[in-house]
Parts: C-alpha cells; sequence; structure tokens
C-alpha cells in the first residue's frame, strides 16, 4: 500500500475522471487530479499496470457508459475515501494530543518528584548537622556541669578552710585577750605585792628583789608569747585576705560558668526547637513525596490504559483500512 492513500484505484478514478473531461491523463494531470499526493513513481506503475491489462481496453468501449456517470463515481470514491480517512486522522490526532499532554504531566510529576526528593535530601542533611551540633552542645553542656560541679566543691573547700582560719584567729584573739589580762593581773598583783611588802623589813627586799626578778623575766616571756600571737595573727589575716581573694575569684568564675550554662541551655533548647521543626518539615515532604509517586502510578497506569486503546484504534484503523481497500477493489472489480 502506498503511502498518502494512493493505490491503483484513486489513479484509474482520477484517470477516467481526466478524460472524462477530454484532457490527456498524464502523471502530473492525474497527481493534481488527487490533490497533489502520491509519487510520480507510484502513479506511472499504477498506470502501466492499467495500460498492459488488454481486457480492460477492450471492454471500456464496448459498454455504453456515460462520462459525467464514471466522474461522477470517481469523485463519489474520492470522497467516500476521505470522509473514511478524516475520522481516522482526527481520532489519531486526538489520541496524540491526549498522550503529548499525560506525557507532559508525566514529565511534570517526575520533575516535582526529583525535587522532592532533593529537599529531602537537603533537609535529612541539614537534620543531621543540627543533631551532631546538638550532641556537641550536649557534650560541652556536660562537660560544663562536671567543671561547675568541680567548681562547686573546691568554693565549698574554700569555705570550710576560711571557716577554720576564722575559728584559729578567734582562737589567736582569745588567748591575746587572756594574756593581757594574765600580764595586767599579775602587774596588779605585783604593784599591791609592792605596796605591802613596802613595808615589812629591809630584811625582805632581796627576796622581793629575787622575785621582782623573775616576776620579770615571767612579763618576758610571756611578752614574747604576746609578741608571736601578733605575728601568728597577722600572718592568718594575710592568709584570710588571700583566702578571700581566691574565694571572691572562684565566685566570679562560678558566675561565669552558671551564665554559660544559661546560655548553653537556651541553645540546647533552641536548636531542639529547630530540629523538631525540621522533623516536622521531613514528615510533609514525605507525606508529600509519597503523594506525588501514588500519582506517577496512577499516570502510569492511566498511560498504559491509553496504549491499550492506542494499539485497539492501530488495529481498528488497519481493519478500516484493510476493509476500505477490499471495498475500492471490490468497486474497481464491478467497475471493469
Amino acid at each position: 500500500m502506498a503511502r498518502g492513500g494512493v493505490n491503483k484505484a484513486v489513479v484509474q478514478a482520477a484517470r477516467l475522471a481526466i478524460l472524462a473531461r477530454g484532457e490527456n491523463p498524464s502523471i502530473d494531470a492525474i497527481r493534481i487530479e488527487m490533490g497533489n499526493t502520491g509519487s510520480k513513481t507510484t502513479i506511472h506503475r499504477y498506470l502501466k499496470e492499467l495500460g498492459e491489462n488488454p481486457q480492460a481496453a477492450q471492454a471500456a468501449p464496448a459498454e455504453p457508459i456515460d462520462d459525467e456517470l464514471l466522474a461522477l463515481v470517481a469523485r463519489l470514491a474520492q470522497r467516500l475515501k476521505e470522509q473514511g480517512q478524516a475520522p481516522i486522522d482526527q481520532a489519531r490526532e486526538q489520541f496524540e494530543s491526549q498522550r503529548k499532554g499525560l506525557e507532559t504531566q508525566l514529565e511534570e510529576a517526575r520533575e516535582a518528584n526529583t525535587e522532592l526528593h532533593q529537599q529531602y535530601e537537603i533537609q535529612s542533611l541539614a537534620l543531621t548537622q543540627e543533631s551532631e551540633a546538638l550532641q556537641e552542645t550536649r557534650a560541652l553542656l556536660q562537660s560544663e556541669q562536671t567543671r561547675n560541679a568541680g567548681l562547686n566543691q573546691a568554693l565549698a573547700d574554700f569555705e570550710l578552710r576560711l571557716q577554720d582560719k576564722d575559728e584559729q584567729i578567734r582562737s589567736l584573739e582569745e588567748k591575746h585577750l587572756h594574756a593581757r589580762d594574765a600580764l595586767e593581773h599579775y602587774r596588779n598583783a605585783v604593784k599591791e605585792q609592792r605596796e605591802q611588802e613596802h613595808s615589812r623589813h629591809e630584811s625582805q627586799v632581796q627576796q622581793l628583789q629575787m622575785e621582782l626578778r623573775q616576776a620579770q623575766q615571767s612579763a618576758l616571756v610571756r611578752q614574747d608569747e604576746i609578741t608571736q600571737l601578733h605575728r601568728d595573727n597577722e600572718r592568718l589575716l594575710t592568709e584570710n585576705r588571700g583566702t578571700l581573694r581566691e574565694l571572691s575569684l572562684m565566685q566570679e568564675q562560678l558566675k561565669q560558668s552558671n551564665s554559660r550554662q544559661d546560655q548553653l541551655l537556651e541553645q540546647a533548647t533552641r536548636v531542639d526547637g529547630e530540629r523538631t521543626l525540621l522533623q516536622e518539615r521531613l514528615r510533609v515532604a514525605l507525606l508529600e513525596s509519597q503523594s506525588l509517586k501514588q500519582n506517577v502510578e496512577e499516570q502510569t497506569q492511566t498511560n498504559k490504559a491509553l496504549e491499550i486503546e492506542l494499539t485497539k484504534a492501530q488495529a481498528e484503523l488497519e481493519e478500516s483500512l484493510h476493509q476500505n481497500k477490499r471495498s475500492e477493489q471490490a468497486r474497481d472489480g464491478r467497475q471493469r
């Protein structure tokens, strides 16, 4: 079968129409009569076949057939062929349009699925990074909490040491007061004894002088003890001031540690919130991806159904073309 619907019957009908008008049925004239369809080689082959059939050439003038009737039959055959071909072409164009539209929708769905998959990978990477940052923040928070516990323990130790120093200072001050009281009491006792024994016998002066020297020596010893107590007191005060400075420094470090801990807790809370938001976005993206996958599957099933319909339509089209061909051949046979 030639392309464009050109066959032997159509060429014969065009040839008869030209002969009916009293013109020369050349290849170009027949091709113009058929609407500029068909190749010249095919038309020439069909004309050659028509010319090589002597029975048809001898039978043509024997029958009294009217030229106008032949031309009308040829035009009717051409119109029947065109009318039979038009629904097929229209159905084919409609199917091609639907197929292209479905292919476009499928491509858009694939692109949307690819974009969602990329967004899913980006959000998964961001969630992984946020989780790692959260783990690092938690580790840093745990380290700061451990350091804070150590500082609290050190502060407690310093407070205990400070209390011990205060106790030692109070003890030394009490000893110092006792020593001063003893010295004062001794001086008063010596004074009273000196006044009382002044009236005694002169023989007791030497004994009193000896006792005085002993008392003086004892007072010197007590004075040395008081001096040593003053020195110990100054040393303890100096150590107390250093301890107070260390305590102030530790308290400042504790404040900084508490501030850092609050910042880390706030950062951990913010990271948890961001992770929750990313998880919600990921869940929505997964739902959209599943919906798109379902749409793609439905579109694929629709395409398969359309392909089956196209196959049926093509089969029906071929069957219709075969029937038209058989009808034309039968008509050809009746005309001959």
